[in-house]
């Protein structure tokens, strides 16, 4: 597989805190990679680190392929989450100044500015000031700009923050469509829905350290217990009896006219086995591995952590 950037045992260390310890990341090239954790977990040192605002301690950080050189930072576009336009400045104005410092011209910059304005639907705002915009709207603005560029690695990082529903599911459509084109999306936010709906990859800081790591469908499939859903008709104590060993029952319910259960699984138990243990004595209707969702590995993830 093709890295975009890679993150090598990059440590940080400030007075009485270690905000990184050893941590490690691979962000696959074409890709929406969630950067996740808790408040005070990393991250934005982290993100810092990457687009060289601050300096590890030890570590190394590759970029293409090779080792990141301060060049790098002008194929990397980064929206903080802390917002950080001039309130008195006009918008467009500001917008231009902006693009300028990434290298592109007042003509090119102010088309491609144009055409995300229209796009993001901020347009009307070109001439005022910065103040009269909301938090949504000036996030837009922010959003344009860091895109402008058309970097070859972006950075979000809690992107939806401020935004309502309708204007969520724009900037969604957009970050999906900057992937299309080609573009490598590291993407840091709490929000687990969109991370499920959105990354295809993903790392898990906790205090410092990187506790989960890997493709999105590989870390929903393989952490926690091993359960499944069967819908069956029959009598709910046979069920029970009938399971081969390494299964216990743990929810059941009546839903529709057919008996709901629960399964968990043990040791070496595998699905196969489930089914044909309990096919003679209740028929079954319906059946499927339950994965857990990204808020649950996120919860469980920590907590264990935490105990240890």
């Amino acid at each position: 597989m093709s890295y975009i950037l890679q993150a090598q045992d990059i440590v940080k260390q400030y007075v009485g805190h270690r905000a990184l310890d050893k941590v490690s990341i691979a962000v696959p090239r074409g890709s929406i990679f969630g950067l996740l954790g808790p408040n005070g977990a990393g991250k934005t040192t982290l993100i810092r680190i990457i687009t060289r605002i601050t300096a590890p301690d030890s570590g190394a950080i590759y970029f293409d392929g090779n080792k990141m050189q301060e060049s790098d930072v002008y194929r990397i576009g980064y929206l903080p989450e802390e917002r950080g336009l001039y309130k008195k400045m006009k918008v467009g104005e500001q917008a231009l100044y902006l693009a300028q410092l990434k290298g592109l011209s007042v003509g090119e910059a102010r088309r491609r500015l144009r055409h995300w304005f229209t796009k993001l639907d901020i347009m009307p705002w070109w001439n005022k000031k910065v103040e009269e915009l909301s938090k949504g709207m000036a996030q837009k603005v922010q959003f344009a700009v860091t895109v402008l560029h058309e970097p070859k690695l972006l950075i979000f990082d809690e992107p939806f923050s401020g935004f309502d529903p309708i204007n969520t599911e724009i900037l969604k459509s957009e970050i999906l469509a900057l992937r299309e084109k080609g573009s490598t999306i590291v993407f840091s936010t709490h929000n687990m829905a969109s991370v499920e709906e959105l990354c295809d990859s993903l790392a898990l800081i906790d205090k410092g350290r990187c506790v989960l790591h890997g493709a999105l469908n590989e870390v929903r499939s393989s952490y926690g217990d091993l359960q499944y859903e069967l819908r069956y008709a029959g009598d709910s104590k046979k069920f029970a009896s009938a399971l081969a060993p390494g299964f216990t029952v743990g929810e059941q319910r009546q839903e529709a006219g057919l008996q709901v259960a629960i399964v968990k699984a043990t040791g070496e138990a595998d699905a196969n086995s489930l089914i044909q243990s309990v096919s003679n004595a209740v028929s079954i209707e319906y059946f499927a591995r339950l994965t857990p969702s990204m808020n649950d590995i996120f919860i469980a993830a920590v907590t264990k952590k935490s105990e240890e």
